[in-house]
C-alpha cells in the first residue's frame, strides 16, 4: 500500500535528535528521504555511545532515529558542493535543517537562496531558540531547553526531601516534541503549497516548543500568580496519584475523581474509606493527603504487585507497573501491536528499535529502508535527486566534493 506521503522528496540536513526524528516520521509515512551527512563520520549521533551496534561505529541511539532514509555525502561548504545541493533542492519538496541560525546563508543555502531555485520548497529550520530574538545566535540542546522553559523546576522531588531539587526528564523531550512540532508544521505547509503552489519557511525551536507545553505551570502563574512546586511522583491536584510499593515491586495508581476513589476503596478492601469525611471528596483527600497515603502504603506493602494490579484492573482503576526497557520489550500489549520492529543495518545483520506510533488504516506506516552507512547511497541519490549522470558523480568524487 502507498504511504500517505508517497512521492514526496525530503532533503534532511539535520543531525542528532529533533531533526532526524522529524525526517524519520516523514519517511515512515512514505516520503523519500535523502539524509545529507558529512563525508567520513556522518551524523554526530552515530558516535554518541556506548552502547554501539555490534561490529559497527553506529551508536544504538542513532539507529532509533534514522530508518527509512538513504544517506548521501556532499561537502556543501565548498561552492561545488553547494551547487550540487541546489540541484537536489530543485527537485525536492521539503528541506529540513538544524544548523545554527545564519550558518547555511554563508554557503548560499538560505531559504531565500533556495526559494529562488524552487518556489514550491518547504524549508524547515530547527534551532535552539529560533531565527530572531535576543537568543537567536545561541546553540541549544535539550537539557538547556528543559531548564530554561521551566520543566526542570517542576520536575523532581520537593526541596528539603531526599533527592530534592530540579531534574531533567530522563529522555530528551524537548528534542522529541520539537521533532513532532516540525512534522506537524511541514504537513501544514504542504497543504498550503498544494492549495497555492507556494512553499514557505518554517521556524521551529526547542525553547519555544518546550515553553508552549508547560501549560499547567504557566497558566498557574499567568492567571493566578502562583508558581507550581515540585512534587516528585505525586500530583498536586489529585490523591492518590503516585508510586506505591507492593511486597515485591513498585507500581503506579492514578485516581482523578470521586467515583474512581469509591471503586479504589472497594478494590483495596476498605470501602469505608470512601465514606470517611477526610477522604470522600477530592478536595478532602488533598487536604488529608498524608493520612490516606499512609493507610494505602501500609496496606499495599502486604501483597505482590501483580495481585494488586489485577484487582485494580478489575475495578477499572488506572494503574500499571513501573517497567524497565526489558519489561517494555516483553509487554504483551506492545508485542500484540507490533511496536518493536527489526531493520537491516548497513554493517550486516539487523537492529531492533521501537517503531512508529502512527496507525493509519488506508496508508499505513511502512519500513522500506534500514539504517544507512554514511554516504552509502550517494550515487543513487545524486542521480535521482540532482539528476547527475555517472560522469558528473565520478568527477565530484574525484574532487572530494562527494
Amino acid at each position: 500500500m502507498a504511504g500517505a506521503l508517497d512521492g514526496l522528496r525530503v532533503v534532511d540536513l539535520t543531525r542528532v535528535v529533533a531533526g532526524p526524528l522529524c525526517a524519520q516520521m516523514l519517511g515512515d509515512l512514505g516520503a523519500d528521504v535523502a539524509k545529507v551527512e558529512r563525508r567520513g563520520d556522518g551524523d554526530d549521533l552515530r558516535a554518541l555511545g556506548p552502547p554501539f551496534v555490534q561490529d559497527s561505529e553506529d551508536s544504538t541511539y542513532f539507529v532509533t532515529l534514522n530508518r527509512n532514509k538513504r544517506s548521501v555525502s556532499v561537502d556543501f561548504a565548498r561552492p561545488e558542493g553547494a551547487a550540487i545541493l541546489k540541484r537536489m533542492v530543485a527537485r525536492t519538496d521539503v528541506l529540513i535543517e538544524n544548523f545554527r541560525t545564519g550558518t547555511l546563508a554563508r554557503y548560499g543555502l538560505s531559504y531565500d537562496d533556495l526559494r529562488a531555485v524552487n518556489p514550491r520548497l518547504v524549508y524547515c529550520s530547527i534551532t535552539g531558540f529560533g531565527q530572531d530574538g535576543p537568543y537567536a545566535g545561541r546553540s541549544g540542546y535539550d537539557f538547556v531547553a528543559q531548564a530554561m522553559a521551566g520543566l526542570m523546576e517542576v520536575t523532581g522531588e520537593a526541596d528539603g526531601t531526599p533527592g530534592g531539587g530540579p531534574q531533567r526528564v530522563g529522555v530528551p523531550v524537548a528534542d522529541m516534541f520539537t521533532g513532532f512540532a516540525a512534522t506537524v508544521a511541514i504537513l501544514a505547509a504542504l497543504r498550503h503549497r498544494d492549495a497555492t503552489g507556494q512553499g514557505q519557511r518554517i521556524d521551529v525551536n526547542l525553547f519555544e516548543t518546550m515553553a508552549s507545553l508547560m501549560q499547567a505551570p504557566m497558566s498557574s502563574w499567568l492567571n493566578a500568580g502562583k508558581l507550581l512546586q515540585r512534587s516528585g511522583n505525586e500530583a498536586t491536584v489529585a490523591v492518590p496519584y503516585g508510586v506505591f510499593d507492593g511486597s515485591d515491586a513498585k507500581f503506579v495508581i492514578g485516581v482523578l475523581n470521586d467515583r474512581e476513589f469509591v471503586r479504589l476503596a472497594e478494590a483495596l478492601g476498605h470501602p469505608e474509606w470512601a465514606e470517611d469525611p477526610r477522604f470522600k471528596r477530592a478536595r478532602d483527600r488533598s487536604e488529608h493527603r498524608a493520612a490516606l497515603l499512609d493507610r494505602m502504603r501500609t496496606l499495599l506493602r502486604t501483597r505482590p504487585r501483580a495481585e494488586w494490579l489485577a484487582r485494580l484492573e478489575s475495578a477499572k482503576i488506572t494503574s500499571g507497573p513501573i517497567n524497565t526497557a526489558r519489561d517494555v520489550e516483553a509487554d504483551p500489549h506492545l508485542r500484540a501491536r507490533g511496536l518493536i520492529v527489526e531493520l537491516p543495518h548497513h554493517a550486516g545483520g539487523t537492529v531492533r528499535v521501537p517503531g512508529s506510533p502512527l496507525r493509519l488504516d488506508a496508508t499505513p506506516v511502512t519500513y522500506r529502508h534500514g539504517i544507512p552507512a554514511p554516504g552509502g547511497d550517494t550515487d543513487a541519490l545524486l542521480a535521482e535527486f540532482a539528476g547527475m549522470d555517472a560522469a558528473e558523480i565520478a568527477a565530484a568524487r574525484a574532487a572530494g566534493i562527494v
